[in-house]
C-alpha cells in the first residue's frame, strides 16, 4: 500500500477517509486528566472546610 498523498491524514482531524487503505481511520487521541488530591493539611483552606463539615455534621445531628 503506497500513499496516494490526498492529504487527509495531514489534517488535524479524528477521522478522515484513506483512500489507499479505502477505508476510514479513526485517530485516537489519550486524554489525561489530572486526578484532584483529597483535603490535606498542608492546605490553607483544609481547617475552615473541615470545621464546616464538621458543624454540618453535628447540624444534622441535632436535626
Amino acid at each position: 500500500m503506497s500513499c496516494l498523498d490526498c492529504g487527509n491524514c495531514k489534517k488535524d482531524s479524528e477521522l478522515y477517509f484513506c483512500p489507499a487503505q479505502n477505508e476510514f481511520v479513526i485517530r485516537e487521541k489519550t486524554i489525561i486528566r489530572e486526578r484532584e488530591t483529597r483535603w490535606k493539611k498542608g492546605d490553607p483552606r483544609y481547617e475552615s472546610q473541615r470545621r464546616r463539615q464538621r458543624k454540618d455534621r453535628e447540624d444534622l445531628k441535632i436535626s
